[in-house]
């Protein structure tokens, strides 16, 4: 792969530090515990009052710490199995790479914008912009048409093109219904609590929908840039999604209230988006030794 040498240092770093970050995140437990206070916005707010998220509400230390287990036994054993094969022009494994970079990003962009200030802030920002550029030089290293030739002709594009758009509109709806009412009656939603702004909705918002929008498009179309940016939107998806799945569980063990919708869109989006991903896995023709795709 090229760039491989450059992506490989970026990811080892990756490793170390998101390892220390979930590892402080999961075991960090010293403080007082559950404090309460009235918000700016005159919103009761429940603060974790322990560990590193100490400063953090206890929906958002949950959902943070749920993370963490995740990054830590999922994230980071993918990334290191699809970082060596993927130097070994195994074109599966340079996909699996791509998505979990993305994952990666995603992680700790939100986690730099949404926690409260911790000790581990440059962590957070490192590791933000290590996953950006790992995943840029992963992603520019495809041949865009030796791409579309590796996958086979029986990919059900329209399928996984329609399973995309089931689960952007979804997250869509779901976020539009917790944010527009709020707007319409002159509030805050609730699920801002002391923070100043939705970074996840921003991200889900501005990034994640439109780009599922996209790739699910130009998939169907069986356009080569719609194969490359689907099927990495599924592996991202994937971990994405467990990681919300395991968020989902872990504010119900803190008692935190949540909306049937969240309850139920995230696991059920999780299930289709590895079905997306079997798929894509399944579909991909491997390139012989002697005919790699040389990057």
């Amino acid at each position: 792969m090229k760039y491989q040498k450059s992506v490989n240092v970026l990811i080892v770093l990756i490793v170390l530090l998101s390892l220390l970050a979930g590892i402080i995140g999961i075991l960090s437990m010293g403080g007082s515990g559950t404090q309460t206070f009235l918000s700016i916005n005159s919103e009761i707010v429940h603060l974790y009052g322990k560990g590193i998220y100490v400063n953090d509400s206890v929906a958002a230390a949950a959902q943070a710490i749920a993370q963490d287990w995740v990054t830590v036994f999922l994230g980071v054993p993918l990334l290191i199995f699809s970082c060596i094969f993927s130097g070994k022009n195994s074109l599966r494994a340079r996909i699996l790479l791509a998505g979990t970079l993305a994952y990666f990003l995603y992680t700790y962009m939100s986690y730099s914008f949404l926690c409260m200030y911790n000790h581990l802030f440059f962590v957070y920002v490192a590791l933000m912009s290590m996953s950006f550029f790992a995943l840029t030089l992963v992603m520019v290293s495809f041949d865009l048409l030796e791409l579309k030739k590796a996958f086979s002709e029986d990919l059900p594009v329209k399928t996984i093109g329609i399973l995309i758009i089931i689960f952007a509109c979804a997250i869509s709806l779901m976020w539009l219904g917790r944010i527009v009412p709020s707007l319409v009656n002159g509030g805050t939603p609730s699920i801002l609590e002391h923070y100043t702004t939705l970074v996840i909705q921003v991200l889900d918002l501005g990034f994640v929908i439109p780009v599922s929008f996209l790739s699910a498009i130009l998939l169907i179309r069986r356009k080569p840039i719609g194969l490359l940016l689907s099927s990495v939107m599924c592996m991202k998806g994937a971990t994405m999604l467990t990681s919300l799945t395991g968020m989902v569980i872990n504010q119900a063990l803190a008692g935190v209230k949540m909306s049937i919708a969240e309850i139920v869109i995230f696991p059920a989006a999780n299930v289709l988006v590895l079905i997306g991903v079997f798929a894509f896995m399944t579909k991909i023709k491997e390139p012989d030794a002697d005919k790699a795709i040389k990057q």
